[in-house]
């Protein structure tokens, strides 16, 4: 049995260090673990694994510990699925000057053509040499194989040049 779990706090050394004992205390294991900082906060995302009442005395003791170190945490069953039909990883990468919707324009050009978000990051910063701010993506998607690639990537060029978006779309090599 798995369980996901997000935390957000303000003290991020104690509270990682602290979450990831109450795990080991209850005897389960970390399958996936992030962290990151966020302005002035620290979030966590953890896949754990354990059987039923390990998993259960987890879920316990984080209300305990979500109160005691006065950070929020959301925890959540995930169901087993079936494994999707195969598809193709690829990397996505986007550079732009900072404007609204950036991601959500990308996402759902995504979303149209039935291409799966494996993994999202973004952030922007002041590039050097010029006074503007750049925002930059980085996607991990994954293709379905009747997808045809080489239309697949002059439409998302095209469309990024609609948009003033430099990108690049490629295989993931394993």
């Amino acid at each position: 049995m798995q369980l996901a779990i997000t935390v957000l706090g303000n003290n991020p050394i104690n509270f990682i260090a602290e979450i990831l004992a109450v795990i080991r205390d209850c005897k389960c294991n970390i399958i996936e673990l992030r962290s990151s900082s966020l302005s002035q906060s620290t979030a966590a995302y953890l896949l754990v694994q354990g059987n039923w009442n390990q998993i259960a005395k987890l879920e316990s003791m984080l209300e305990f510990f979500e109160r005691r170190a006065d950070i929020k945490i959301n925890t959540l069953r995930p169901e087993m699925r079936e494994k999707s039909k195969e598809r193709l990883p690829y990397s996505l990468e986007t550079l732009s000057l900072d404007k609204d919707n950036v991601v959500e324009s990308i996402v759902s050009f995504l979303m149209v053509r039935d291409i799966a978000v494996e993994e999202v990051t973004a952030s922007s910063y002041q590039a050097p040499y010029i006074q503007n701010t750049v925002f930059s993506t980085k996607f991990i998607i994954l293709i379905p194989p009747q997808q045809h690639l080489l239309s697949l990537r002059e439409e998302f060029l095209d469309f990024c040049d609609q948009l003033n978006i430099d990108a690049i779309l490629e295989p993931i090599k394993r």
